[in-house]
């Protein structure tokens, strides 16, 4: 499993394995591990990674039984499962490739290309995605990440957000929403923000203050189980469940070619 590794002058630097869904794994400023990592689950080819940034294509989220109109789609899609092949390396940025194939088409049948440019900054990291619909008819897609930021203490993390509302996916209900309450560690919190406005998101645990910029994604998810050193803090582009209900779903026409950007930088 090759893990390439990009690095700042400044020292700052990131892993990515393009064998498991082309993800980052590690994101070290300083001293500082700024993200969690199960390094068992990253073994373990026949496991989901627990840790790092999975990615989310087509479909963040989780499908209602699992299906849409074109078949069997399991939760966040298929990009996290499968290899990615590499363009381009530079001492700090890496580019990767997904294109569809037979393993893709049973359960999105869309003749697809996904470049993805990863940069490492003294103090961020840069997330380039590039989704192409190479075939003859319109594209639906949704597209997030699920990174998992590290923490010591689960009441060590705070959030700002102007959210007065959230989908509960827990309960299955909508929910009040207060950033100045929320307290993680008692029991599992799956928040999905419903008027979050504006293009960024921070908060700050006891490892480091994230800022997220993310100006194309308009749901924003917050997620930890109990027990468990780490909060998932993700920027979606659409709602789950978006190829049945379409919203905020986002549609290629032939030929087109969408960019999205997400950049994590601390302090």
């Amino acid at each position: 499993m090759d893990e390439i590794e990009i690095r700042h002058s400044s020292g700052a630097r990131a892993v990515v394995v393009p064998e498991r869904g082309g993800m980052i794994t590690r994101w070290i400023v300083g001293e500082r591990d700024v993200l969690y990592l199960d390094r068992a689950t990253l073994d373990d080819p026949t496991k989901n990674v627990r840790g790092g940034v999975p990615l989310l294509f087509p479909s963040p989220g989780k499908l209602e039984n699992d299906t849409w109109m074109h078949g069997t789609l399991k939760q966040h899609g298929f990009a996290r499962n499968l290899a990615w092949s590499v363009l381009e390396r530079a001492p700090a940025e890496v580019t990767l490739r997904l294109e569809s194939s037979g393993a893709t088409f049973a359960a999105y049948p869309f003749a697809f290309g996904t470049s993805l440019r990863y940069r490492i900054e003294a103090s961020a990291l840069a997330i380039e995605a590039r989704i192409e619909n190479r075939g003859p008819r319109a594209m639906p897609f949704g597209f997030g990440t699920h990174p998992y930021f590290a923490l010591g203490t689960p009441n060590a993390f705070t959030i700002t957000s102007p959210a007065t509302r959230a989908f509960d996916n827990v309960t299955r209900r909508e929910v009040a929403f207060d950033a100045r309450t929320l307290v993680l560690g008692a029991s599992e919190i799956d928040l999905h923000l419903i008027d979050h406005t504006g293009p960024s998101i921070a908060f700050s645990t006891d490892v480091a203050r994230v800022t997220i910029d993310a100006p194309e994604h308009a749901r924003w998810v917050i997620w930890s189980p109990p027990g468990k050193p780490f909060v998932c803090v993700e920027p979606w582009t659409s709602p789950g469940n978006a190829l049945n209900t379409g919203a905020g779903l986002s549609t290629l026409a032939p030929g087109e070619t969408r960019t999205l950007t997400q950049t994590f930088r601390l302090g």
